[in-house]
């Protein structure tokens, strides 16, 4: 077998076949390099990037582009513009508590069980486990959207309307993709409202917590930011799936073992989220002179933050004001999902045999199974 060549900077790194003994050798390296090609600082101690997710001259957006302009002024990018993930200053110090608050009341085994449900009812009425790809892309957006009070008939297009909407968050997408996530995004705005709306809302629903925890009530940027959970659970929690069923597929003996003890999975996935996390870098925009590893940065200059290279480091989820709050439930949708898919008769040395590639992208390690 040919092995692969080293990937050319930490952007190609993301989609590489195993990008680790490069992010080794970029970590043994100056704490902070410019990289010329790529125009961006390039942290990937994890103790230096730790440092850049928690300085506040370090922002999520560029200053003067708070929105992409491939969709400002389009639904997607209103959806965008407020979510907390993408925002510093008010807006983020106003939704991400009661965005967190609502999370963190959710029941862990209530919430495994209704992914679990939902991931099998979608095994039932489908080829997800000939298409495991899509299956990776769509049971954790139907697992959120079932917490969120959605019926289970209305799941298959709320995570089709994800899907496309997610579109507009990469910079590798084409007009007619961008042209659908903004469709999308006012489509899944208007299914929202219309639950917002509605008179009584299942017992015990995200959607019912987040209402508590809100002093304001259900505000036009909270559901944007429910539009937003969906979509980060869409990529980010089908890259952690998909790199679950990888390292079972790499190590057919740790498949055995496990056989249907179930109990065994989420040790297993959080290992993944720490050795092959899905997200595996993420931007800051210097809006002030700051200083970073002894380096002075200045306005205009733009960090890439190594999330993936720090050895098992748990960085995947973030660090600091932007820490992922639904880490813990993306661990459960995962684990829910990768045992009904096992239970369903998903066959990982069949994965194995026909192989994988990693879906293009500049900061997500999401397979694509052959």
């Amino acid at each position: 077998m040919i092995e692969a060549q080293p990937p050319a900077d930490a952007i190609a790194a993301v989609t590489h076949p195993d990008p680790y003994p490069w992010y080794a050798a970029l970590r043994a390296g100056p704490p902070l390099v410019f990289d010329t090609g790529l125009r961006l600082w390039v942290a990937s101690r994890p103790e230096v990037v730790r440092a850049a997710l928690r300085d506040p001259a370090l922002r999520v957006r560029p200053p003067a582009e708070p929105v992409p302009a491939a969709i400002a002024g389009t639904p997607a990018g209103e959806v965008f513009g407020s979510h907390v993930r993408m925002n510093d200053g008010p807006l983020h110090a106003a939704i991400r508590p009661t965005l967190a608050a609502a999370l963190s009341a959710i029941d862990p085994a209530q919430a495994h069980a209704d992914a679990l449900a939902v991931a099998e009812a979608g095994i039932e009425t489908s080829d997800a486990l000939g298409d495991p790809s899509a299956a990776c892309l769509a049971f954790p957006v139907r697992a959120v959207a079932h917490l969120l009070g959605f019926t289970l008939a209305e799941l298959p297009s709320l995570s089709a309307s994800t899907a496309d909407f997610v579109a507009c968050l990469s910079p590798l997408s084409t007009p007619d993709k961008l042209t659908a996530a903004g469709a999308a995004a006012a489509a899944l705005m208007a299914r929202f409202e219309a639950r917002v709306g509605e008179p009584t809302e299942r017992d015990g629903s995200l959607l019912a917590s987040v209402r508590r925890a809100s002093p304001q009530g259900l505000s036009g940027p909270l559901l944007t930011n429910l539009v937003g959970l969906l979509s980060q659970t869409c990529e980010a929690t089908a890259g952690l799936l998909g790199n679950s069923l990888v390292a079972l597929a790499r190590d057919p003996d740790r498949r055995r073992r496990i056989g249907t003890q179930w109990t065994q999975l989420p040790a297993l996935v959080e290992e993944v989220a720490r050795r092959d996390p899905s997200v595996h870098n993420t931007r800051r925009f210097v809006a002030a002179p700051t200083h970073l590893a002894a380096i002075a940065l200045a306005p205009g200059d733009a960090l890439l933050l190594v999330l993936a290279s720090g050895e098992a480091d748990p960085l995947g989820f973030g660090h600091g004001p932007h820490a992922c709050p639904g880490r813990d439930l993306a661990l459960i949708l995962a684990t829910a999902a990768l045992q009904a898919m096992l239970s369903g008769g998903l066959d990982t040395a069949d994965l194995q045999r026909r192989g994988w590639h990693y879906r293009p992208s500049v900061n997500l390690r999401i397979p694509v199974f052959h």
